[in-house]
């Protein structure tokens, strides 16, 4: 018998958040795919799910979703699970759904698991990998007993796309107890940013601590912008104060997946690898050849990223000319 697996979709901006889509589909791949989705866009979003591999999608269009943070869809989703006892819930690894992971797991006892790259069912229940500190890998197990609870890392999977399949919806119209209007968001503010967002581009060009200091980073940036790419940065340096943490790569930022990957002045702690080791191109720019991030490198350049770099950028913007 196919197991249900039920997926938490987050919108943003009244849209489906890739990283949502791209557990969605996996969850196709494992069994019955169901999602649940919330909102005041919720009505709007259901009947598209079928096209990522929703076979039937829980629906509340009401925008308190929006409006207060967490509680609403804790309680929301708490009683969905009670009622309907799927196999799995998943969940993307954002801000957000680990905040509403995090509640479920307390309020229902369910086992949580976090950060998983890929996942299965045996006969002795679900298998999840899980890296561990950016170079070892562990298989962790949920047993069958009740609904498990599995927090997935961004683009470890890619968005499947289903056409001509349609999901039955089911529109809620349970109502949210006051008690969970309790945390409200009172004002959101957008960070202004030229050119591809660090985790959907196809080129990244990271800077780390070789840089020297904060205004070299122009550097990465010039040539990031020459290659059509997005920046990013080591913790280190976003500790130190040289850019927002929405700038950070690694196990506790951003995980990309590009084209091409850059690394300027990155030693390449296994943090830093575990968020961007998957990108199907790497080049390294290190000054001591002995750097942990050549042992990932496709090309690695034995020298001082603050000239190699305004010469590569030159070299760019003279082919692309």
């Amino acid at each position: 018998m196919a197991k249900t697996i039920w997926v938490l979709i987050e919108l943003e901006n009244g849209k489906p958040v890739r990283s949502s889509l791209e557990v969605l589909g996996k969850a196709a791949k494992l069994g019955r795919a169901e999602a649940i989705v919330m909102g005041a866009a919720a009505a709007e979003v259901a009947p598209t799910l079928g096209e990522y591999g929703a076979e039937k999608v829980y629906a509340h269009a009401e925008a308190i979703y929006d409006t207060y943070l967490t509680l609403p869809a804790v309680e929301t989703v708490s009683a969905l699970l009670k009622q309907h006892q799927p196999d799995l819930l998943l969940l993307a690894t954002t801000y957000e759904m680990r905040d509403i992971a995090a509640r479920l797991n307390v309020r229902n006892n369910m086992g949580l698991i976090t950060d998983t790259t890929d996942l299965a069912f045996d006969s002795e229940g679900l298998k999840v990998t899980v890296p561990w500190g950016g170079e070892n890998v562990v298989t962790a197990t949920h047993p069958q007993q009740g609904t498990g609870i599995v927090l997935v890392r961004p683009k470890a999977f890619a968005v499947e796309h289903y056409e001509g399949r349609s999901a039955e919806v089911e529109m809620l119209n349970t109502s949210i107890s006051a008690a969970s209007q309790s945390i409200k968001v009172l004002e959101s503010i957008e960070v202004e940013s030229t050119g591809p967002a660090l985790e959907d581009a196809s080129v990244v060009v990271g800077g780390g601590r070789g840089l020297g200091k904060a205004e070299n980073f122009r550097l990465v940036e010039d040539l990031a912008t020459a290659l059509g790419g997005a920046p990013g940065a080591t913790r280190a340096i976003v500790d130190a104060g040289w850019l927002p943490y929405s700038y950070q790569v690694g196990q506790t930022g951003k995980t990309v997946k590009p084209t091409l990957y850059v690394a300027a002045g990155i030693s390449g702690a296994i943090q830093h690898l575990a968020g961007m080791k998957g990108s199907k191109y790497i080049v390294a720019i290190n000054k001591d050849e002995n750097a942990p991030i050549f042992s990932v490198a496709d090309l690695g350049i034995i020298g001082d990223a603050l000239t190699i770099l305004p010469k590569l950028t030159e070299e760019v913007k003279k082919r692309k000319a």
